[in-house]
């Protein structure tokens, strides 16, 4: 039993519900609840994934003022255990693919801040994944093992979550030995491909989303991804996407432009190999393609966002990207403008880098593979400047997620001087 009443000191007509909290209308939003001071709250129940409409016919609307009508998560909501934050029960399940990734130790340490209950699909053994215990209160994340190439296993990790949230990604292909009958006896064959990584896994989640019913899907891609790209890690993140969004129509897909942080293979990478023995750097074609990195702990930021309003962002694009671009050969003296490191940097036309490349793939991570060149060897930009993406009203941004992208030099000498020769010690003065 409800009633409509005009509250005169909000001047908006709400619908008074006895002994429940009252739901405000509002014509540029969906409904949503909020508390006696009005901070908006988490959505009721929404219907099966399989029975929603298309979200072409979604009337969802979002401007500049979008992100002030966000809930803020770590802050305690009306019947919620605990005192708010990580000692809290958000009432959200997330089931998280990909969280030993880059990026998804960063996700995983929001979620815990935030007292999300986190199903973590793991391939590996416990070892692999006690990093991420800390990040949450004891019994609030359940690590479950799966493989890629068996669904149970799969639906196992998803269960009962009220969303999934898809990170696993490759840009290589990752290889093992194998006996053969003809000399030499030994061959590489490929154990996981990127096209399985990066198509077919992605697509088997969205389909078991579909048929489990899921809520929400948080699939990230790349900004890189396209189908006309020499990259087949860039292609492979296209057909991706277009695989998620074929078997679930409702995914949110969130393109990040290239991820720094501590872990990084960006920075880290040029001063990783200017600690090889050659003290050689290649700069693909010169260094001149073009690139806008996003600070990962702020892609982590946005997609918690999304996590504590999913509704919103159902069938939307989230482009995350950096406040400057930058091409390859300014990043190399920046980074050893902070390392102090002096490599040879030497202009070199991609085909002649794949020589090397084609024995470096073989490493076990390796720092260089043929696809990474092909790569470096265009722009790794956002689809539009940040004054179009303001102009238009169909892709998100980090802005619209309350989000501020953070400048790589706020954030680079935190973990580049450890390449320093005496860390930040051996300085005396200046930036150190």
């Amino acid at each position: 039993l409800y009633y409509q009443k005009y509250d005169s000191e909000r001047g908006e007509t709400v619908i008074v519900i006895p002994s429940a909290i009252p739901i405000v209308k509002s014509p540029d939003d969906d409904d949503r609840r909020v508390n006696h001071v009005g901070h908006p709250l988490a959505p009721p129940p929404p219907p099966a994934a399989a029975l929603r409409p298309s979200p072409s016919s979604s009337s969802r609307s979002f401007g500049a003022n979008s992100a002030k009508t966000l809930p803020r998560v770590t802050e305690r909501r009306p019947n919620e255990t605990g005192r708010g934050g990580k000692a809290s029960d958000a009432g959200v399940k997330v089931a998280l693919f990909g969280a030993t990734g880059f990026l998804g130790r960063y996700v995983c340490s929001g979620l815990g801040a935030n007292g999300v209950m986190t199903y973590i699909g793991s391939r590996t053994t416990e070892f692999e994944y006690r990093h991420l215990r800390p990040s949450f209160e004891l019994g609030r994340a359940k690590h479950s093992f799966y493989s890629s190439r068996d669904r149970q296993s799969m639906a196992d990790v998803i269960a009962d979550a009220d969303v999934v949230i898809n990170l696993i990604g490759k840009y290589y292909d990752t290889k093992a030995l194998e006996d053969t009958d003809k000399f030499p006896y030994l061959n590489y064959k490929v154990s996981t491909s990127m096209a399985e990584a990066n198509v077919d896994v992605p697509r088997t989640i969205a389909e078991l989303c579909k048929e489990m019913q899921v809520d929400n899907l948080i699939h990230v891609s790349s900004t890189a991804a396209g189908p006309d790209s020499a990259s087949e890690w860039a292609r492979t993140k296209f057909e991706g996407e277009r695989a998620v969004l074929e078997a679930y129509p409702w995914a949110t897909v969130v393109r990040p432009t290239q991820m720094f942080g501590h872990e990084d293979m960006l920075l880290n990478w040029f001063a990783n190999m200017a600690e090889g023995v050659t003290k050689v750097v290649p700069l693909v074609d010169g260094g001149h393609a073009l690139t806008q990195p996003v600070w990962v702990d702020d892609v982590a930021r946005a997609i918690n966002r999304i996590v504590d309003d999913p509704e919103r962002f159902e069938g939307r694009r989230v482009d995350a990207f950096g406040p400057q671009d930058y091409s390859y050969a300014e990043l190399a003296r920046f980074v050893y403008d902070i390392t102090g490191q002096e490599p040879r940097l030497i202009d070199m036309p991609a085909e002649v880098v794949k020589y090397a490349a084609n024995v470096m793939q073989y490493e076990g991570r390796p720092n260089l593979t043929p696809d990474m060149v092909d790569l470096m060897s265009e722009d790794y930009l956002p689809e539009m400047t940040a004054e179009d993406y303001d102009k238009q009203t169909q892709v998100f941004t980090m802005k619209d997620l309350g989000v501020e992208a953070t400048a790589i030099e706020k954030v680079a000498f935190k973990y580049l001087h450890r390449f320093r020769k005496g860390g930040h010690f051996i300085l005396a003065q200046g930036y150190h």
